[in-house]
């Protein structure tokens, strides 16, 4: 990958495929599920932060 904020294809292909799963769902599942992405991409850079910190 030589942009880093550039998707993948095979993350491009998995983006699709979510967008198809997401569409189902309820107002009340999508609110959820957005804050459950919104807290674990919270936890990623939490992880990411400590890492960069103790390298």
């Amino acid at each position: 990958m030589d942009m880093p904020g550039k998707l993948t294809l095979e993350q491009e292909f998995k983006l699709q495929v979510l967008k198809e799963q997401v569409r189902g769902l309820s107002l009340d599942q999508a609110q959820e599920y957005v804050v459950e992405v919104m807290r674990q991409m919270m936890v990623k850079d939490n992880l990411v932060k400590h890492l960069l910190k103790n390298a």
